[in-house]
């Protein structure tokens, strides 16, 4: 990762993208918020660590206050994650256009039968009550409302 694109602070970040991981800290630099840790599980069907996983130690990190969940078409592990946390979170699930039955980009961005569609993913996060922005540059006023 660049350093010349993030900046300590107090959003933790985990994601399934790592060319979304860029754009989301140079979001957050430039609107002055920090980030205390960058976690990228990667999107393929086998990863060495879930949503769920990086939270928990989010969880018992003093530094970290809020984190952005940026996710993917594929599974479910982004609203596993987000039932496991009391942080505050904001989301970004990429893939809106995706179509469905089609695998995107790698193995583990398999869109099956209403299972791991964007929308139906950014549908069951907002029904969670958690913030999912339209887009990267909406991340740093989403997380400035949670925190």
């Amino acid at each position: 990762m660049p350093p010349h694109l993030a900046m300590p602070g107090n959003v933790g970040i985990i994601s399934r993208s790592g060319t979304l991981t860029y754009e989301v800290i140079n979001e957050l630099t430039r609107a002055g918020i920090g980030q205390s840790t960058v976690v990228g599980i990667g999107g393929d069907p086998v990863i060495g660590q879930t949503f769920t996983e990086v939270l928990e130690r989010f969880e018992s990190d003093p530094q970290t206050k809020a984190v952005v969940l940026i996710g993917e078409v594929g599974g479910n592990l982004e609203e596993e994650g987000a039932k496991s946390t009391s942080l505050p979170l904001v989301t970004y699930i990429a893939g809106i256009s995706a179509p469905p039955e089609k695998r995107m980009g790698h193995a583990g961005a398999i869109i099956e039968g209403g299972e791991g569609d964007a929308v139906s993913k950014i549908a069951r996060l907002r029904k969670l009550g958690i913030p999912v922005a339209g887009k990267p540059s909406d991340i740093p006023a989403l997380v400035r409302e949670i925190v």
